[in-house]
């Protein structure tokens, strides 16, 4: 069983952002693109150094992980099944594929790539490998899969790691490679999507699942109300935790659009087919794909 650290609660990490220098942090709330050399970040609509930013998103993941696949529900009500779901299907992996997945959580994404193996390709030897920078988040995905077979034959394991740095992993290891809904709490989303195309195999498949755009501008506005009113109200109410959600909401608005990132995923090296994404609610989400030829 992993180990779980102490969650570093909102309070204090809402202490640790205010206790910050004017100079060090300030509120921008325009999209913004990381560069790999410069000093400072966003978290949220907040600019921090950017070596702080991995520590502030732990602590945010570390509150919030005993209630977030329930918020996640709550949040989309119930929508983001659809979109994983939908998401595995466009995967279509083949039989024996070994899948990283990476900010893996709770187990979403991983459950249903295996349920698909098992009951489309009928197969027994495909793998996954999850990975999550957040203990806690990790260990909730380790609980659902504990009493599974998938883990009694050995087709999951679990590692706590930073996708920027996949520095257990080696190169062209794995057929696929996802990521839902964490690659914008990266520091450096260009980094990770790198190191993807570095463990992937010749012939493997990048695929993301991410909050994205919503361009019909009254859907937009309908969508900004639901963002910035209703979510972080969920939160104080079912997580206890307002402030988190504030974050992820923000996180969102601060991430690439979807045509920016797709030259993102190509600049890496990856090759794509048309535009290189799949909008889904009105691009509310994106499912991006990116091939290593």
């Amino acid at each position: 069983m992993i180990s779980i650290t102490r969650a570093v609660r909102t309070p204090a990490l809402a202490r640790a952002v205010r206790g910050l220098s004017g100079s060090a942090i300030h509120r921008d709330q325009q999209p913004a693109r990381d560069n790999a050399h410069e000093s400072t970040t966003h978290f949220g609509f907040k600019t921090v150094p950017s070596d702080m930013k991995e520590s502030l998103v732990r602590g945010v993941f570390s509150s919030v992980a005993s209630s977030y696949d329930v918020m996640n529900d709550a949040m989309s009500m119930g929508v983001h099944r659809l979109w994983k779901d939908h998401f595995i299907r466009k995967m279509a992996p083949q039989p024996g594929a070994k899948l990283l997945d990476v900010a893996g959580g709770t187990g979403d994404i991983t459950q249903r790539f295996l349920e698909y193996q098992d009951r489309v390709n009928g197969d027994s030897t495909s793998s996954v490998h999850m990975l999550d920078i957040n203990p806690e988040m990790l260990a909730e995905g380790e609980r659902r899969f504990a009493d599974s077979a998938w883990v009694h034959d050995g087709r999951i394991s679990f590692t706590v790691g930073n996708a920027e740095h996949l520095e257990t992993i080696s190169d062209e290891t794995f057929d696929a490679y996802s990521i839902a809904f964490g690659i914008r709490n990266c520091t450096r989303p260009e980094q990770v999507v790198r190191e993807a195309y570095r463990v992937l195999k010749p012939g493997g498949r990048f695929m993301c699942l991410e909050f994205s755009r919503v361009e019909n501008p009254v859907l937009a506005a309908i969508y900004d109300f639901h963002s910035f009113n209703v979510i972080p109200r969920l939160g104080e109410a079912i997580a206890g935790d307002r402030a988190s959600y504030e974050y992820l909401v923000e996180s969102i608005r601060k991430f690439p659009a979807q045509n920016e990132f797709a030259q993102i995923i190509r600049d890496a090296g990856f090759t794509t087919i048309g535009k290189g994404y799949e909008n889904l609610t009105f691009g509310t989400v994106a499912i991006h794909t990116g091939y290593k030829f």
